[in-house]
């Protein structure tokens, strides 16, 4: 047989909270407890934004103050010799290396071996020295560097026929005048 519950007292708080479940207490101090917890988080959310606010103003305040006008940097001398070491030196930064060599590599035929590349920034002339085989191979390769845009002159100033190479191959040096690109 079941048992049977028959209860015939008028409810109360008392009566409901002794028939409460354990599990039902549980899950009450659970809520409890998130309830607490999400209140402190909310709080120091709060505290956080005010003090955001408050660094906030206070950058305001700091950009709408007057600034402090432009003020001049003394007038420091210097020294001619060093001040056209430094120029030269620029000058000799700013060469136009990239344009200077786009223009040889396409002029310079598989014939022609470049040896040297001396750049003069003050006189924007480059001088060379090459080897070709023959005397006609060294004339075509100036006639090539002429008709390169960027050089406005290009001229032979020495020459030389290598007699202890079994080729003989012609050593020539040239310069090549280069304008501003």
């Amino acid at each position: 047989m079941k048992k049977m519950r028959i209860d015939f007292a008028a409810p109360s708080m008392a009566r409901t909270l002794f028939h409460t479940l354990p599990l039902a207490w549980l899950l009450a101090l659970a809520a409890a407890v998130l309830c607490v917890s999400a209140a402190l988080t909310g709080w120091q959310m709060l505290e956080r934004q005010r003090a955001f606010e408050l660094q906030l103003r206070s950058a305001q305040v700091r950009a709408s103050a007057p600034v402090a006008t432009h003020v001049e940097a003394p007038l420091v001398r210097i020294p001619e010799a060093q001040g056209v070491a430094v120029n030269a030196a620029v000058l000799q930064l700013n060469l136009p290396w990239r344009a200077l060599r786009d223009a040889i590599a396409e002029a310079t035929p598989p014939a022609i071996a470049l040896l040297a590349l001396e750049p003069d920034a003050h006189r924007q002339a480059l001088k060379m020295s090459a080897e070709a085989r023959s005397s006609d191979e060294m004339v075509a390769y100036v006639e090539q560097l002429k008709h390169q845009g960027l050089f406005s002159a290009v001229s032979i100033t020495r020459h030389e026929i290598n007699e202890l190479d079994p080729n003989k191959p012609i050593r020539f040096q040239l310069e090549a005048q280069w304008s501003a690109p």
